[in-house]
């Protein structure tokens, strides 16, 4: 997983509110559709490996923080 990521504001505020909508859905699924879709944004931006459960360990990191 990378230890950081620069990313352009917008980017990075639909990444916090996306985390905020994961961490706030009870349903596996849409959890999932949720990180996907940070996926897809992030490696528009990364261009390391990135795995979907690498944004899911992100938003777990950075529960807290935002």
């Amino acid at each position: 997983m990378p230890k950081w990521i620069e990313l352009p504001p917008a980017v990075a505020r639909r990444f916090v509110e996306d985390m905020r909508a994961f961490h706030a859905e009870p349903n596996a699924i849409k959890r999932d559709e949720i990180a996907a879709r940070q996926l897809h944004a992030l490696k528009q931006h990364y261009a390391g490996k990135l795995r979907l459960s690498d944004v899911k360990e992100m938003f777990e990191e950075l529960r807290d923080r935002a």
